[in-house]
């Protein structure tokens, strides 16, 4: 488990085409410190499994299915990624649990900066809508935000200086996908209220 608090912006070193997958070679100094193979990484939000580290860098297989469901497939060398290892039992959860399970893609819509953070619009596939709620929360290429304001089709976040500097979402341009991850809490709560959501709350 994971809690959307990126510990360090990494970079893609080395990209790998297989027939069915992709392997990565990722930078990442801090993640690796004490890395074992086996270990879980999340890249941009998709937790990943290291195969192979050392000098700071490790690799990742990426298999069709994440490829198809993540941003990860558009990575190429030079890529700046967000890194974050799993908590420890006992931390502190300093954003949401975050599965490193993605939902779905968005795709940058607008940035709107201000004197002390910024706001960036982002599409929201018509699969997760539901999901996704006013000041809620939602995770964005791995990094735990607040809902600002939540649309139909769309939603916005608001970037502090220090998410701006130290995460992608400072570089991300509109037309940039990104990899979203809804609050697992709301899925499992319309899983267990069943296709009659509404009848069985009465």
């Amino acid at each position: 488990m994971f809690t959307g608090i990126v510990e360090e912006l990494g970079e893609v070193t080395a990209v790998e085409k297989l027939d069915d997958a992709s392997r990565f070679r990722l930078r990442g100094p801090l993640v690796t410190e004490g890395a074992k193979h086996g270990d879980s990484i999340a890249v941009n939000g998709v937790c990943l499994t290291v195969v192979e580290f050392g000098d700071g860098e490790f690799t990742a297989d990426v298999m069709a299915e994440t490829l198809k469901r993540s941003s990860l497939g558009a990575l190429e060398v030079g890529s700046r990624v967000n890194l974050e290892r799993p908590m420890a039992v006992g931390d502190r959860l300093g954003g949401h649990i975050v599965q490193g399970h993605v939902d779905g893609t968005g795709t940058v819509l607008d940035r709107t900066p201000s004197e002390h953070w910024e706001i960036v619009k982002i599409a929201l596939p018509a699969q997760l809508s539901r999901y996704v709620v006013e000041k809620g929360s939602i995770t964005v290429d791995g990094v735990s935000l607040t809902v600002v304001e939540a649309a139909a089709d769309w939603f916005t976040i608001s970037l502090i200086p220090t998410t701006l500097a130290l995460t992608t979402l400072g570089i991300k341009q509109p037309g940039d996908p990104v990899n979203l991850e809804v609050d697992v809490i709301a899925k499992y709560v319309e899983r267990l209220l069943g296709p009659n959501a509404q009848e069985n709350v009465k």
